[in-house]
């Protein structure tokens, strides 16, 4: 029965995704939405292909179009035409090779038996990528579908190029593919999850105790940090890449990100921010097991340090929402405005905190000898976050260093 049930929950939360994802599509761009696009666009790729080779044509290796069309309607322009260009050598490389052994031997099986070996080597040449398998699969179809001549062959090879030529053009000239919302949207969500990782930090140092799965949970947000950071690197790849060779864009813009995605620098900025949270989160692991090596630092100047890292949560989501926002940073409008005042705000707080913990630990009266050895090492990791967030004009960044 627990069984069943469990079978249950999960075809409804399957259900559940399903449904979501349909709606957002509906809803407003996004990637459902691009995903739905890229389907339809495939799907129509495919079925003129098929209209024209072998509704029209009638061509009796008609197959061979549709199979590349729908194949080739890629992710970006480029995409299309390089994974073109691969598996045509690939198709044609099976087919030659499998009609040379088959007139060699008289014998599909043997010819079977030669060919396959050869070509599935061949299929692992780096310079097919992952299109070098459509060479053994070609291979098999050529001796097993159909006789092997030379004009079954030749129609193979202009099939392939016809269904080549229809999925490139499909992808280039139906809303050819620009991929620059997922820059904006990962670099919002890398944010958002160093916001998460620090408050969840800070929630308990302010609680002052904490239970033996908290160390994990941390590992586990620092380890999605950099799940996230490298699902941003891609998009930023994604982004580049769409711009080359799109006919949606003016010649002279192609290759140039426009002014309106957040920059390459602040990728970097949030490399150099996870890059300092996954100190942090090592540090309070060591602080939070019970076999320290290293010295127990005292209660209040922990939980001051958990203030100052909520202030750095908070400073995260204003970045997190100004990052959101497409218009110039600098901007005066609504939402953006107001997620600058509080990202101002927020830094103010990290300011009197930073200050605040810095005196405690130059005086020996109020703290311990191994408060201020591990206190020390996470304010400094602390203040680099701090610098990291703040932006370049703030005119307090480097206060308190």
């Amino acid at each position: 029965m627990g069984q069943t049930n469990e079978k249950l929950y999960v075809v409804r939360a399957e259900a559940r995704g399903i449904v979501d994802a349909a709606a957002r599509a509906w809803q407003g761009p996004g990637r459902e939405r691009d995903l739905l696009v890229q389907s339809l666009k495939a799907a129509g790729a495919a079925t003129l292909a098929w209209a024209v080779s072998g509704w029209w044509l009638k061509d009796p290796v008609a197959l061979m179009a549709p199979w590349v069309a729908v194949v080739l309607v890629q992710a970006t322009v480029y995409r299309s035409l390089f994974k073109g260009l691969q598996q045509l050598v690939a198709i044609a490389v099976g087919t030659l090779l499998a009609a040379g052994a088959e007139a060699l031997t008289g014998n599909i099986l043997i010819s079977v038996a030669l060919v396959l070996p050869v070509v599935m080597l061949l299929s692992n040449w780096p310079r097919l990528g992952d299109q070098g398998i459509y060479g053994p699969t070609t291979a098999l179809f050529t001796l097993t579908s159909a006789p092997v001549s030379s004009l079954t062959v030749s129609h193979r090879l202009l099939q392939a190029l016809l269904g080549a030529a229809i999925g490139i053009a499909v992808n280039a000239l139906i809303l050819p593919p620009v991929h620059l919302r997922n820059v904006r949207e990962n670099l919002s969500s890398l944010a958002l999850g160093t916001q998460e990782t620090l408050a969840s930090i800070a929630q308990a140092l302010a609680e002052g105790d904490w239970s033996e799965d908290t160390p994990t949970d941390w590992r586990r947000l620092s380890d999605q940090l950099r799940q996230r950071q490298e699902s941003l690197r891609s998009a930023r790849l994604w982004s580049h890449e769409s711009l080359r060779l799109n006919p949606r864009l003016p010649w002279k813009s192609r290759g140039q990100l426009p002014p309106t995605l957040p920059p390459e620098s602040e990728d970097q900025r949030w490399s150099a921010i996870v890059a300092e949270v996954g100190a942090v989160v090592s540090t309070m692991v060591d602080v939070a097991d019970e076999n320290r090596t290293i010295p127990t630092p005292d209660q209040q100047p922990l939980c001051d340090y958990g203030r100052l890292l909520a202030d750095l949560a908070a400073a995260c989501a204003a970045r997190a929402e100004m990052i959101c926002d497409p218009a110039a940073p600098n901007g005066p409008r609504g939402g953006l405005h107001d997620a600058r005042g509080r990202l101002d705000e927020a830094l103010e707080a990290v300011e009197r905190h930073h200050g605040a913990l810095h005196k405690q630990l130059t005086d020996e009266r109020y703290v311990s000898s191994g408060t201020t050895a591990v206190l020390g090492t996470l304010l400094i990791q602390a203040q680099n976050i701090w610098h990291d967030i703040a932006p370049d004009t703030w005119p307090r960044a480097t206060a308190g260093a």
